[in-house]
């Protein structure tokens, strides 16, 4: 039988699957364990020292139980510790992000994803150079400046070679005051070499779904293709940190399996990283399975409510405090509007599911990867950001300056990461705010800017920010950062 070992190169070790079962026996026996769900909440609180809020985070057992936990008064304080922990170190900034779709063209079976090789409803498309060109345009126009690629396995049809040429595309438009200043990518599991070559290509975090850590269940789900090789999909993130990609991004599909399962395996595959590389994820996607052109959710039997999926995020924050969190529109505007506070630090806004939905004056559908709940526009997005009290960021700045990995995590770790972001935030801000909000966008912004000048504590940083926010709305001069 395999023993449960973070450092160990196979996934039956560092996915253990006895020590899942055990850690959801253990979380369950002790979730009105009192004197326990105190020891771990105090294990977890900020401490603050002469460097500023740190946190020692929680083992995924010991954060199992707090998600077992169903004590009433235990529950809100673990909200409360949640968002103590997100305000130490995301203070009120939240990352602006978009999907880019290049193609569904698909070898795999996955059940759950209408891009699944069998189905013939949905129409292929792949974007030639020229219509990403006209993609990002569109994106541009509204003012994103980070976006996430997204692409189907298929060998043929979606080589590593096209999506390189892909990134090189992107990189090289430059729109009125439009640029793409960081491009993640989120494509299938694939070897060293091909991750040394996409970090060559300058992307920022290296995306992948594991869906789901049951591996029978992921067998299962998995029925056809090169996605059902458990073990390879699994050790993506080994052969991406080889590759020296350290920016790299986990998740689940929730509703695929029982989520007490999920987020153990979750937090422990963060564990493994830690263990092996010295740096856990940069960041943690938290989807819920959605309807889709031949996709019924309701098929599978593992749905989560709000309530849980609200719990799972502040948990996920308690555990793991140095890690960004993302959100995307598969969720209501009411969904996120609960959970910006209790851990999420990037969300997308606009988002569209379709390969080249960005250039369609209406919202295609026909080729939709899941339906998009929250369809507003950017500028709805960031007034209501703005109006909840958040800094909606545009900032790129440290991928740019060679700020990831653990040289991320130190910043952030010591907290001296809030003398970058902050500023950044609002000077990206500055540009959106100048080139593509409303008025009224505009001026509830310029309002928040001033007003969040203000907190900066140290002076020079203050006088800098001021200066070039006054350069980016008076003087047309863009791309300033700390």
């Amino acid at each position: 039988m395999a023993i449960y070992d973070p450092k160990s190169n196979r996934p039956e070790d560092f996915i253990n699957h006895e020590e899942i079962l055990e850690t959801v026996r253990y979380a369950e026996k002790n979730k009105h364990n009192i004197p326990l769900i105190n020891s771990i909440l105090e294990k977890a609180r900020p401490k603050r020292d002469g460097r500023g809020f740190h946190c020692e985070g929680l083992s995924h057992r010991e954060a199992a139980v707090l998600l077992a936990c169903d004590v009433p008064e235990k529950t809100e304080e673990i909200f409360r510790l949640a968002r103590e922990i997100k305000q130490a170190f995301y203070g009120n900034r939240i990352v602006m992000f978009a999907p880019l779709y290049l193609s569904n063209y698909c070898v795999n079976g996955c059940v759950y994803c209408p891009y699944h090789m069998k189905n013939k409803n949905i129409p292929r498309k792949k974007l030639s150079q020229e219509e990403i060109r006209r993609e990002v345009i569109a994106l541009q126009d509204m003012g994103h400046k980070r976006l996430a690629l997204e692409t189907g396995e298929d060998p043929v049809n979606n080589p590593l070679e096209y999506v390189l040429e892909s990134i090189h595309t992107i990189y090289s438009i430059k729109h009125k005051n439009g640029a793409i200043r960081r491009v993640n990518v989120n494509i299938a599991a694939t070897t060293v070499e091909n991750y040394r070559k996409l970090k060559d290509a300058g992307i920022g975090t290296y995306i992948l779904f594991q869906e789901t850590y049951h591996k029978e269940s992921y067998l299962k789900l998995h029925p056809t293709g090169p996605k059902h090789d458990y073990d390879y999909h699994t050790l993506a993130m080994d052969r991406a940190m080889q590759g020296g990609i350290d920016d790299v991004g986990l998740g689940v599909l929730f509703g695929l399996e029982n989520y007490q399962y999920e987020f153990a395996g979750l937090l422990m595959h963060a564990e493994h990283l830690e263990a092996v590389f010295g740096v856990g994820p940069h960041t943690i996607s938290v989807p819920r399975i959605k309807r889709a052109d031949d996709i019924d959710p309701d098929v599978f039997d593992n749905g989560l409510s709000d309530e849980i999926f609200e719990k799972i995020i502040a948990c996920i924050r308690i555990a793991v405090p140095y890690t960004g969190m993302i959100i995307s529109t598969r969720e209501s505007q009411a969904v996120r509007e609960k959970v910006l506070s209790l851990g999420i630090s990037q969300i997308s806004g606009a988002s569209r599911t379709s390969v080249g939905g960005y250039g369609e004056q209406e919202r295609p559908h026909d080729s939709e990867q899941f339906e998009v709940s929250d369809q507003r526009t950017l500028d709805e997005v960031v007034h209501w950001l703005m109006y909840l009290g958040y800094i909606p960021s545009f900032c790129t700045a440290c991928y740019r300056e060679g700020r990831t990995g653990d040289r991320f995590m130190s910043l952030c770790k010591s907290g001296q990461i809030i003398n970058c972001c902050h500023p950044n935030a609002l000077m990206t801000l500055a540009e959106y705010l100048t080139d593509y909000a409303s008025p009224a966008t505009k001026a509830a912004g310029l309002h928040l800017i001033d007003r969040e000048l203000e907190k900066i504590s140290q002076e020079k940083v203050k006088t800098i920010a001021k200066d070039n926010i006054r350069d980016i709305l008076y003087s047309n001069r863009r791309d300033f950062r700390f």
